[in-house]
């Protein structure tokens, strides 16, 4: 990592499928080794990284058909929990310090999601993953992202996206989509793009946190963002 960090602290959003890599399993091990090895690159220069890991490589919430949503969002926690574990068993094997704190309680398994805890573990220089969302339904991933990003006072929030940024269209669709390298989170809301939950939007505007929207399938993104090169799309405030 050559380049001095732009960032101190930051919160990296990781969805469940990212660690699923398109493959078959849950888990691409040897895709998840090299998002870790990124991960410290930055950590080896003293950035302090969060993160937030999704759930939908195991569970999703409207896979449940008619459950009671309540019943079917929490599923959706432990999945977020399950996943939290399997990337700190990779930051260990990789002889990086990191803990788990989940915003629901489970003795034996987990720490408790306490903000000054979390805040004194980023400061030792451990990895913080946060699991089981916010700990209540209804509120996706996306929004424990920013929720927790305000909470620990991070710099800037980094989601790892399977699209390389924002465009004004759907590139899958339309062959005139432009990536924007810059957007505010009114123009997410008022077009209604779906690259944020539109709750997680807003929570941000409201508290001027900046995001980088990136593609993830060169890991390698992680550190070129850290380093505050021209990637994918910030939100701005």
């Amino acid at each position: 990592m050559g380049n001095s960090p732009k960032y101190k602290r930051i919160l990296l959003k990781l969805s469940g499928e990212a660690l699923a890599n398109g493959k078959s399993g849950l888990y691409d091990y040897d895709f998840i080794d090299t998002v870790v090895s990124e991960v410290k690159q930055c950590l080896d220069v003293g950035v302090q990284i969060a993160i937030v890991v999704g759930g939908g490589n195991i569970w999703r919430g409207r896979q449940g058909g008619g459950m009671d949503r309540v019943r079917a969002d929490r599923m959706g926690m432990l999945a977020t929990v399950m996943n939290s574990i399997a990337l700190q068993d990779a930051f260990v094997s990789a002889g990086v310090d990191a803990r788990v704190l989940t915003a629901v309680e489970i003795k034996g398994v987990a720490e408790p999601m306490v903000r000054e805890e979390a805040i004194r573990h980023l400061e030792s220089g451990r990895v913080v993953i946060f699991g089981a969302g916010t700990g209540s339904p209804y509120f996706t991933t996306d929004t424990t992202a920013i929720l927790r990003a305000a909470e620990i006072k991070a710099d800037i929030a980094f989601f790892a996206k399977n699209i390389d940024g924002v465009y004004t269209a759907d590139p899958k669709v339309d062959p005139n989509a432009k990536k924007l390298d810059e957007i505010s989170y009114s123009g997410i809301l008022s077009q209604r793009l779906g690259v944020m939950d539109l709750t997680a939007a807003s929570f941000g505007m409201e508290n001027k946190l900046p995001v980088l929207l990136f593609g993830l399938a060169d890991p390698e993104n992680i550190v070129r963002g850290v380093n505050g090169e021209k990637i994918g799309t910030v939100v701005t405030c």
